[in-house]
């Protein structure tokens, strides 16, 4: 049997699936000069394969059928499975079309397929609702899956093959930017599924439950990609790399001892890091790692359901990370409903001076099936599902108009990387006199920005 895997390749902004937003996946449509920079370096350092469809393919091999992957072309196959993603889920279900016309049984994975079965059913014979290897097991059997197609989570994920990227990316072209963290040609790596934590916004973890690989099982597809490629950077997508201590601990103990050439990144909460783990992380290959701050407003976060972290903290981790090197990403929201004009700014103030390698603005989206979503329901004004980005308003909001929220947006990633101090801090100058420049030359910058904000701040209204 020839097996078709399809991760169609978008052809409007930067997208990104697999895992990004649990599933549903991102696109970012360059708005401005700055994002049109950062649209261009995530296509070369960020445009990651996918580990479920390379879960898929190991299935396939193993039981003797043949992997074909595409990336959105039509070609000749018996079964045809793409992944499923929100944001181009029109393109999916048109490649399906497609793929159905030429003779093959065609198929959706994903979570998008999973919560939102209602966009693919005319253009597929089978929608897997679930995490997709249990009904996959049954395809290589023989079996015609037809319909909507429970799938339940694999309880021993140690017993999975290890995806086979050789099937799906033959050519992993690595590229290399000093200070940068991630290299292109990176190798994403799943050492747990799901989310044990309970943000009311996010979608990690609504499709299935929390649970772990065990160390040994991950320590031998290291091994494996280390054996198979010339020391791979490999990018753990966890949404809580560090949730266990000593389990890390033990993982970072068996890289060393087994002697992997390799370097890795990973995504966490800070409360969740200090400086011996970083330490002991950084031995063993941590060059970047991935964060969430979201908001400075502690009861923002608590009415979401994120826990919030103490800011002293916050800087203590950062400061450990440049001094050892690792390069760090912080994430923050737009949006929520407590969110104003001032808040926001604040937070905008508080990623500049906390001082991250870098830093992703997004606005807040009510995704399907969580918490938020059906909180702020009857508040949605976007139809279109696919403009369910990351990047764009999507309901009403109490306090900010679109436009508001849009300009605040922008404003964010200008301000944070349009400064001579990012730049100076970015190559990790820190010559005195050089510095003094730099210093005056951001107040320039930070008055321009401040006479531009006023220009566009809302007027506040008395009784």
């Amino acid at each position: 049997m020839r097996i078709v895997l399809c991760d169609v390749k978008s052809r409007e902004g930067f997208v990104s699936k697999d895992t990004v937003a649990g599933g549903y996946g991102s696109r970012l449509r360059p708005f401005s000069r700055v994002t049109g920079v950062i649209s261009w370096w995530k296509s070369r350092f960020h445009d990651l394969p996918s580990v479920q469809l390379a879960y898929l393919a190991a299935i396939v091999d193993r039981a003797g059928h043949e992997v074909v992957m595409s990336h959105g072309d039509v070609v000749d196959g018996d079964v045809a499975i793409v992944l499923s993603s929100l944001v181009d889920h029109r393109a999916e279900a048109a490649w399906m079309s497609a793929m159905r016309a030429r003779g093959a049984r065609t198929g959706v994975v994903g979570l998008t397929a999973s919560k939102l079965p209602e966009l693919f059913d005319a253009a597929a014979d089978f929608v897997i609702q679930g995490e997709p290897e249990a009904a996959m097991f049954r395809i290589v059997a023989g079996e015609p899956l037809a319909g909507r197609v429970d799938s339940p989570e694999i309880s021993d994920l140690d017993g999975l093959p290890y995806p086979r990227w050789d099937l799906i990316s033959p050519r992993r072209r690595r590229v290399h930017v000093p200070f940068a963290g991630r290299v292109g040609g990176a190798f994403p790596l799943l050492a747990s599924r799901g989310c044990p934590e309970f943000c009311t916004y996010c979608p990690h973890r609504i499709l299935t439950g929390h649970r772990t690989r065990s160390v040994g099982n991950i320590l031998d597809e290291l091994a494996e990609l280390a054996d198979r490629y010339p020391r791979p950077y490999v990018v753990f997508r966890d949404p809580l790399f560090t949730e266990h201590r000593d389990r890390v601990r033990e993982l970072c103990d068996g890289i060393l001892t087994r002697q992997l050439a390799l370097t890795f990144e990973c995504e966490t909460r800070l409360d969740r890091l200090d400086r011996d783990l970083l330490t002991t992380m950084h031995r063993a290959g941590l060059r970047a790692m991935s964060f969430g701050v979201e908001a400075v407003s502690a009861a923002t976060l608590k009415k979401v359901g994120r826990r919030p972290i103490p800011e002293a903290h916050q800087r203590e981790v950062l400061a450990t990370c440049r001094e050892l090197g690792i390069v760090t990403a912080a994430f923050y929201v737009f949006g929520f409903l407590e969110d104003d004009w001032t808040s926001i700014n604040a937070s905008i103030e508080y990623a500049i001076d906390l001082g991250s390698t870098v830093a992703q603005f997004k606005i807040l989206t009510p995704y399907p099936g969580t918490p938020l979503y059906k909180r702020i329901a009857p508040h949605i004004t976007e139809s279109d599902l696919e403009r369910f980005d990351g990047f764009t308003p999507t309901f009403t909001h109490p306090s900010l108009t679109t436009s508001q929220l849009q300009y605040l947006l922008g404003s964010a990633y200008t301000r944070f990387y349009m400064r001579p101090s990012y730049l100076a801090n970015y190559l990790r100058i820190s010559t005195p006199r050089v510095r003094r420049v730099v210093d005056r030359l951001d107040a320039r910058v930070h008055r321009r920005h401040a006479r531009e904000l006023r220009a566009h701040q809302p007027e506040v209204v008395s009784c």
